[in-house]
């Protein structure tokens, strides 16, 4: 399997990926950074405005190119106002030049309450849900600190595939005490439902979270590494045999439907990040804006835009960046654009002797300047890439 490559020599600008994250969630939940997500009351048009004005800093910066994706991130992005989805959607295909396939996501936890709020989300533009499913077991979703269970999560589900035109569900495995049946038969159910994205992450332990704080108290065991390798495995060869291939590490897709907007991280395109805490890359500069709401809200009434920081990214930050997104993806990477994007000579990129080396043993595939980690490989990709990358 594979995904056309970007032509390093096109002359036409490549399309760019539009973030905004809305910060507020309904409660607390175990995600959340920090209290002052929570809001119980939201003032709509002062948020509506400054989104506005944060977005046209954006559009001023990085005018006249084609916009592929748009993505609504963040706290619980299914309960933005649909008047403010449908007036950012609006601004984004004012400032720049909407693809004629241009793919609108939205993140939604699968509640009742979310679910009863799609089919105004769909009219207001959106025609592409992620579902925070997480697991298809009660006790699992406890575990993982979720406030829905499984009967509203497909009901949501059932709502979400009547009203957008494609679905990604995520799901959560690897989990404590999970064997290769339980994970087997929870994977063989959620390919029943026929959504045409699944994001299939291993549960990580990150530190300074409440998964970490247990396993420290030993009240936590985290699963061994060759079972976590076995469970990898038999969700490639169980996706792939339901037409749904990995073409990125943690994600499978029906061939078409891969998720347009992550591949512009992944490729390393540019990307603008609008709203609190939003992240973005625009001509070689990483931008961060405020991370907390009043203060990124201070920041747009002030500067009019909710900038924290730009920094510009030296040539082996780009390179570096370019290829560990790059190598994640089945497709690989293209080394004559990325020392096109950082100004580097692919031998000051890569370690040419340990991608020879690499390629003797099958976990390297190099053709010409085109380089990427073979499917069985994959597993080792976090020891595979500070070997190969020089930069």
């Amino acid at each position: 399997m594979s995904l056309p490559l970007i032509d390093s020599t096109a002359r036409a600008p490549e399309p760019i990926a539009l973030y905004v994250h809305w910060p507020f969630c309904v409660s607390k939940c175990p995600y959340c950074d920090f209290n002052s997500h929570v809001r119980a009351e939201i003032d709509n048009d002062a948020w509506r405005a400054a989104l506005m004005d944060d977005l046209a800093h954006e559009a001023e910066l990085i005018g006249g190119r084609p916009l592929s994706s748009i993505f609504f991130g963040g706290g619980t992005p299914s309960l933005m106002p649909p008047q403010i989805v449908s007036s950012i959607i609006d601004a984004a295909a004012s400032h720049w030049q909407p693809t004629p396939d241009m793919e609108i996501t939205l993140e939604a936890n699968p509640s009742s309450v979310e679910a009863a709020r799609f089919a105004d989300l769909a009219s207001a533009g959106v025609n592409r849900v992620s579902l925070g499913v997480q697991a298809l077991d009660d006790q699992a979703l406890h575990f993982l600190g979720r406030a829905h269970d499984v009967g509203e999560a497909l009901a949501a589900l059932d709502v979400a595939q009547s009203v957008f035109g494609r679905v990604n569900l995520d799901l959560i495995y690897a989990r404590p005490d999970q064997s290769e049946a339980d994970w087997e038969a929870e994977l063989k159910r959620a390919l029943t439902f026929g959504t045409d994205h699944m994001s299939l992450y291993q549960l990580t332990i990150e530190p300074g979270t409440r998964f970490a704080t247990l396993v420290a108290q030993g009240k936590l065991t985290p699963a061994d590494p060759d079972h976590a390798a076995t469970l990898y495995e038999q969700t490639q060869a169980m996706t792939a045999a339901a037409g749904l291939p990995a073409y990125e590490i943690s994600n499978h897709a029906k061939p078409g439907q891969e998720s347009r907007h992550n591949l512009t991280y992944w490729r390393y395109g540019t990307y603008a990040g609008v709203g609190p805490g939003a992240h973005g890359r625009r001509g070689g500069m990483a931008t961060l804006r405020h991370k907390k709401p009043e203060n990124w809200m201070g920041a747009v009434q002030r500067n009019g835009h909710g900038l924290q920081s730009e920094e510009k990214l030296t040539p082996e930050d780009r390179g570096r960046e370019a290829l560990l997104m790059g190598l994640r993806l089945a497709e690989g990477v293209d080394l004559e654009r990325i020392s096109a994007l950082s100004a580097l000579p692919v031998e000051q990129l890569i370690d040419e002797a340990a991608v020879a080396r690499l390629a003797q043993h099958s976990l390297i595939e190099r053709q010409g300047q085109h380089l990427r980690i073979t499917p069985a490989a994959m597993l080792l990709l976090d020891a595979i890439l500070p070997e190969i990358v020089k930069v």
